[in-house]
Formats: structure tokens, sequence, C-alpha cells
């Protein structure tokens, strides 16, 4: 019993004396393959502009002006860097237009160095695209970014204009331009990363060996890029809430502007995606799913519904090789990073905490079974 108890606590040592945690370390009983890989990793922020773009949330009168739409996107790679290096990552709580919950700045530590020069391997790094949910951030999902640059991927978390925290906009535009966001990214990708550009990500990415992950709304935009067409009728329900536009047309299944799977993608991985519960897919649509999917969900999902929701999405994509992951008792919040130590400040509304724990896991334990089962899916 002596020997046991001092087991223990020589695991916890780290952690009781006070070391720092920082999103995506591994617990102690962490799972081989949460740990990060051999590579050091560069973080930096870029804008990209999707020109021409519809102004959704501009409309007026039932006419839609056209925009230059901008993109941020943050991109973490394998950096000649310090691999015990930190950075800081903005963040803001609360929700824009919510006069209950004003926007509040604030920072947290991870693991990248900002601006470091890149590590060109032998050949190019897979990419790897991520796409948050409504309302997010570009750095939701830190854990795992800089895990899988760690591990030999670019990877690159776009800021969706319109459906982040600190720019919620009608949610029309999130459905219209989830997918759209998407293949735009990984467009810019594949150009940027060309050996002849000018970029610091000048050959250091394949866009032609992709990999999207997204989360909710996130889910949503990447099994239509990965072929899973949206219902016709959900098409009737979008022109009904927006003047009878019928843009969203080139998402639907069968219309003949509907491109359909992505070449370029060649693994999806999908965290609680919304959509079934909305009717958003029919039985054709998610036939239409023809790249591999790693399905991750909580089987309290209140947001996009469990059994009719998730898992009835990974049972209706019978086309392509499929693997669901399941946390036994957790909602919605499948994703995210732990719930900054901010959000627990007295007075501040439970949803800020809310917007990232879950009542049943551990957070840091979902994040780490995650970064094992993810790291395997994309390898």
């Amino acid at each position: 019993m002596q020997m046991r108890i001092l087991f223990i606590l020589t695991l916890f040592l780290p952690f009781t004396l006070g070391a720092q945690f920082i999103y995506g370390d591994q617990l102690p009983d962490a799972p081989e393959l949460s740990a990060r890989g051999e590579h050091a990793v560069g973080v930096r922020t870029m804008t990209l502009t999707n020109s021409d773009q519809p102004n959704i949330i501009g409309a007026k009168e039932g006419k839609i002006p056209n925009y230059d739409r901008p993109l941020t996107v943050e991109v973490w790679y394998p950096a000649d860097a310090d691999a015990k290096a930190t950075t800081e990552y903005p963040e803001v709580m609360g929700q824009h237009g919510d006069t209950t919950r004003p926007i509040i700045p604030f920072k947290f530590t991870g693991r990248a160095t900002r601006g470091a020069a890149p590590k060109k391997g032998e050949t190019a790094y897979p990419l790897v695209v991520v796409s948050h949910g409504y309302t997010g951030s570009r750095y939701l999902m830190t854990y795992l970014t800089e895990n899988l640059a760690s591990k030999g991927y670019v990877v690159v978390a776009i800021a969706h204009t319109e459906s982040t925290f600190s720019d919620a906009g009608a949610f029309s535009s999130t459905l219209y331009f989830r997918p759209i966001d998407i293949r735009f990214t990984i467009d810019e990708m594949e150009r940027l990363t060309r050996p002849d550009s000018d970029s610091f990500l000048a050959g250091l990415a394949d866009a032609n060996n992709t990999g999207i992950v997204g989360y909710s709304m996130g889910g949503y935009g990447v099994l239509n890029v990965g072929g899973a067409g949206y219902n016709p009728g959900f098409g009737a329900f979008f022109a009904a809430q927006n003047s009878g536009s019928k843009l969203i047309e080139r998402h639907l299944i069968g219309d003949e502007t509907y491109p359909g799977a992505d070449p370029r993608v060649k693994a999806i991985v999908a965290l609680a995606p919304w959509g079934k519960t909305a009717q958003v897919w029919n039985d054709e649509g998610l036939k239409g799913l023809s790249v591999p999917t790693f399905f991750i969900a909580g089987d309290q999902d209140d947001i996009s519904g469990y059994e009719n929701g998730i898992k009835a999405i990974y049972e209706g994509a019978t086309n392509t090789e499929r693997y669901l992951l399941t946390y036994e008792g957790a909602r919605h919040n499948v994703a995210p990073n732990p719930a900054p130590p901010e959000a627990l400040a007295p007075g501040l509304p439970i949803d800020e905490y809310l917007r990232y724990a879950d009542s049943v896991w551990d957070t840091r334990r979902i994040n780490n079974v995650n970064q094992h089962f993810i790291s395997a899916f994309l390898g």
C-alpha cells in the first residue's frame, strides 16, 4: 500500500507543486497518442480575402449586395524553434449582440513560437483545416491544433466571419458560408504553398493531401465538403428565411452547381456535427459522403442531438469508411479547450463557463482522448 501511494504521488507531483498545465498537455493517465510529436511548433496569423461574395447580413429590401469577405486564419506548423517555448493567444468571453454578455478580452497560454521559421521536411506536410462552431473562435481547439502540428501537419484554423464570439451575425450567413469558407481556405493554402509562392508557406504543405476538422456548425460544413449535400427541403427553408434567396442551392444534393466531395480532402473529423435534427440531410445526401469520416459525439448532446442527430448521420453515411466515438453522459462540448479561469469569475453569466465545460467529463480528459484518436485516424 505504501508503494502504491508513493507511485500515485509521483504521478501527480508536477500538478501538486503548481507546474503550469497548458491546454493539451497530457494528464497522467492520458492515452499514448495524445503525446506531442517530434516537432517544435510555430504559429502565425493570416488574413485571406474571398472577393465578390454575397453580403447576406447586409441584405436590404430583399436585395443582397456583394462584398469582399475577409477571413482571419491561424496557422500552426512544424518549426525550427524551441519545443518548450510558449505563446499567448488573444481570446474573448461574451457574445456579440448579447447585452447580458459583454465582450471581455483575455489571454491564455499555448506551446508554440509566434513567427518561428518553418521546418522544411523532405516532402510537404499534410494540411489540416479546422472549422469552429457558431459562435466560436480559431483558438477554440488549440489543444488539438498545436498537437497535430507537432506531429508533422500544417494546421489552419478559420475564424469564420460573422460567426465568431466577437462578430456574430445572422445565422443564415453561417448556413451559407460554412462550406464556402472551408473550400476557399483549401484553395488559398494550395496557392500559398506552391513552391514558387512568396509566402512563408511555400513548399511547406500539400493541399492535395488535406484533412478537415469541424465542430458543431463546422461539422455541418466539413460533411458538405466531403460530399454530403444538403436536403433540397432545407433549401426551401433557407429561401423562406432570406427573402426567397436561392443562394444555398449550390450546397444541395442533386443541384447541378453542387461540386460534391472536394478531391483534395482525404479525411474528415466531425465533432458533434449539427444539422440532422433540423432536416439538413436526407438519406440521399448522407449517402453522398464519400470521404473517410471520424465522428465524435456525446450521447446527451443537447444541441446537435445524438440518436436522431450525430448517430443518425453516422448510420446514414453508408458509402464511406466511418467511425463513431461516443462519450457516455457528455453533452455538446466534446471539442473545445477547457474553460479558462476567467470564466469562473464571480458575477459572470454561467454561459461563459458552459461554452467550454461538460457537466460529467473533465474537459482535459476529453482533449487527451481526442488527440489520441484523431492522431490515429488522420495518421
